[in-house]
């Protein structure tokens, strides 16, 4: 048979076999869209007779077969000839009218040789099992996407209802035990079964039914079954609960529990006489009520942590003795229940310097409040160091990389960072230290009420690559205000520059009112620190040259003796005497021109400080007792509350505090001073390392 021989009849065989034996429905339509004639299993004929059908308009044929026919889109195609594939319609055919079905519609124009339209041919397949399955996949999406997003408890089961309803079905109500309702942790699952007391946390209904119980109402064992199922279950013929739940329609329920503990249970229910819940539908509600519990649970942790966050926010600062001396400082924090983890603090230095410190955890999670606190004893414990503002930055920045590295070694996606702001104000000589990583606020308001709301540049976050942390240095005069506060959300919200000069343009109201101002100008979450700086009076703080020679010894300390006299201080001049001379000797022999003495008066102590322009590095050493040097700085360290160094660029500062001592008796210890080797000039109690050299005793 050649290939373009033609068979007798086959075109009105193919017809026959599509007509009679395809899965896919045929509608054939005049140009007039008249129905010409359908195959048995097009859309809506199963149980009609094909004769009712024939010569009647499309849509007046199929409307009482509950098919809603798309008139305009067969016009269109008639018209111009562009079929239309795959066009999804729905509708609830006689032969099934409770479940809607969907089907894939695909329309085209018919012409014979001669080009003359003679009407249009439409396939139908019925895809309603493969838009139900879609159906299910998007719902999940969207659980995964809207439920848990907030971090809290009642608005999570709300997130619940609302993805829910209508989608899936009618009405459904979300109860909570007490317990996850005030905040506190989820009981275990009960081994009998039984329910533990339930309240409402959220509902949804049809509006022409019965409303569906109030927020905050128990809600009885009967709506839930006799027994909170393990696994979602349908619940043949519910019991009325209280009047306030319609006992109609299919019920489905299911529990919340996470981790053996039971959070609460959910109740799904559908119109009477809709489609009864499927075991897909079973499977649905299994991973939605999964992923809500684990959201529940999150929710409640994060409010714990964040209680105990605003606890630690809120509480109020103690200024030390020795800070009020360097300033005065207010503070302001409006919890606003975001979990914004900032902090803020006044720390004391040594030399009656103090530090202040604001920061802000990016981002903030279930692990910001825990990485706030690691932060927070981070500062604490590198203030010790007595590091510049910079470094001591960058020593928080490689802790904010480790505990990055943790959180990933743990399964954490998030590597933290954090914005942190870190200021030094000495009240000696004025000097103001300042770093800032991230965008905190910061704004100097000078004496004569000039604002400067830009000291350092904004710097990289903590925890991010970027440039060296911006610093810098200046002299401030006594009087100046100093605002620190957490950085907003984005760097376009907050105060503008005109609002904080109007806010603290007043040098001269006292920080407290300041504070009030610009506290109404931050959003809820941030910290505020303002603090007008002081200056130590010129009788509270000693200071003389040293000439670099060991003769210089004695009469530096004979100086400070006759100051402390002066003083009428407390502090026992016997050890203020051997600490001078020990540090002054170490000066001498361990450092390098030019060397000062200062002695600052405190409330019950004297901080002694020796200045010298070499950075050797002293150390604590431990003396044989058949050594003749190496005790000075153990003696220091026995005599002193504290010691210790700070470094410049210029040399170091060796300082150690003394203690009043009341019942000290000078003159015996003056001997005794004298037995143990303290003489003018004569270097017996050193000890340092000088640039790597070894180590050497006085």
């Amino acid at each position: 048979m050649s290939g373009g021989e033609d068979l007798p009849g086959l075109g009105e065989a193919v017809l026959d076999a599509l007509f009679t034996q395809a899965d896919v429905g045929v509608h054939v339509l005049d140009p007039r869209l008249r129905v010409l004639r359908v195959n048995p299993v097009a859309i809506g004929m199963r149980g009609v007779e094909q004769e009712s059908l024939i010569g009647r308009p499309v849509s007046e044929a199929y409307a009482p077969l509950g098919v809603d026919v798309d008139v305009g889109m067969f016009r269109e195609v008639l018209a111009t000839g562009r079929p239309v594939r795959e066009a999804l319609m729905r509708s609830r055919p006689l032969a099934d009218p409770d479940r809607e079905h969907a089907y894939s519609v695909s329309v085209y124009r018919l012409r014979n040789a001669e080009g003359r339209v003679l009407g249009l041919v439409a396939t139908t397949v019925d895809v309603t099992e493969r838009e139900r399955a879609q159906g299910r996949l998007n719902l999940l999406h969207r659980a995964r996407e809207r439920i848990g997003s907030s971090l809290d408890v009642e608005r999570t089961a709300r997130e619940l209802v609302d993805v829910m309803v209508p989608g899936f079905a009618d009405g459904a109500v979300v109860a909570l035990t007490d317990s996850v309702l005030r905040n506190g942790a989820p009981g275990p699952a009960a081994r009998d079964g039984t329910l533990p007391l339930l309240r409402c946390a959220a509902a949804a209904g049809p509006a022409d039914e019965r409303p569906p119980p109030p927020i905050g109402s128990v809600l009885l064992p009967g709506l839930f079954g006799p027994e909170l199922p393990s696994s979602p279950m349908v619940l043949a013929g519910p019991e009325p609960v209280g009047g306030d739940v319609a006992a109609e329609g299919p019920l489905l329920v299911a529990s919340l529990s996470a981790r053996d503990q039971v959070l609460g249970a959910v109740a799904f229910r559908r119109r009477p006489g809709a489609e009864q819940f499927t075991a897909e539908d079973m499977e649905l509600v299994r991973g939605v009520t999964s992923r809500t519990a684990i959201s529940l649970e999150n929710a409640l942790r994060f409010t714990r942590e964040h209680i105990v966050m605003t606890a630690l926010q809120s509480w109020p600062l103690r200024q030390e003795q020795d800070t009020r001396r360097a300033a005065e400082i207010a503070q302001r924090h409006r919890p606003g229940g975001t979990g914004a983890a900032s902090w803020f603090d006044a720390l004391p230095l040594p030399g009656a310097r103090v530090a202040f410190v604001v920061g802000k955890v990016e981002d903030p999670g279930l692990s910001a409040v825990a990485t706030m606190s690691r932060l927070r004893t981070a500062v604490h414990s590198l203030t010790t160091l007595d590091l510049d503002p910079h470094e001591l930055l960058a020593r928080l920045h490689a802790t904010v990389l480790r505990l990055a590295r943790e959180q990933a070694a743990t399964g954490e996606t998030d590597e933290p960072t954090a914005h942190c702001t870190f200021a030094v104000h000495d009240p000696v000589s004025g000097r103001f230290d300042i770093a800032r990583a991230g965008r905190s606020l910061l704004a100097v308001v000078h004496p004569d009420g000039s604002l400067d709301t830009a000291p350092v540049p904004d710097g990289p976050l903590l925890g991010e690559e970027g440039p060296p942390f911006a610093s810098t240095s200046v002299v401030l005069p006594e009087g100046s205000t100093i605002c620190l506060a957490s950085p907003s959300l984005t760097e376009q919200d907050g105060p503008t520059v005109e609002q904080l000069a109007a806010a603290l343009g007043h040098p001269v109201r006292p920080p407290e009112e300041l504070a009030d101002d610009v506290g109404a100008l931050l959003a809820a979450d941030r910290v505020l620190l303002v603090a007008r700086t002081r200056r130590l009076p010129d009788d509270d703080v000693a200071e003389w040259a040293v000439e670099s020679e060991f003769r210089a010894v004695g009469p530096t300390r004979r100086k400070a003796k006759e100051r402390l006299r002066e003083w009428e201080s407390a502090v026992d001049p016997f050890a203020v005497g051997l600490v001078v001379s020990e540090l002054v000797t170490n000066a001498v022999r361990y450092g390098a021109a030019p060397i000062t003495l200062r002695l600052i008066r405190g409330e019950g102590t004297l901080i002694c400080e020796v200045d010298d322009g070499a950075l050797a590095a002293p150390y604590l050493q431990h003396a044989k007792a058949v050594d003749e040097g190496g005790r000075g700085l153990h003696i220091c360290a026995t005599l002193a509350e504290s010691w210790g160094v700070r470094y410049r660029e210029d040399g170091k500062t060796v300082w150690a505090e003394l203690s009043t001592t009341p019942d000290a008796e000078p003159e015996p210890r003056r001997e005794r001073g004298r037995a143990s080797g303290e003489g003018d000039g004569q270097p017996k109690a050193s000890s340092s390392r000088a640039d790597g050299g070894p180590e050497a005793a006085g």
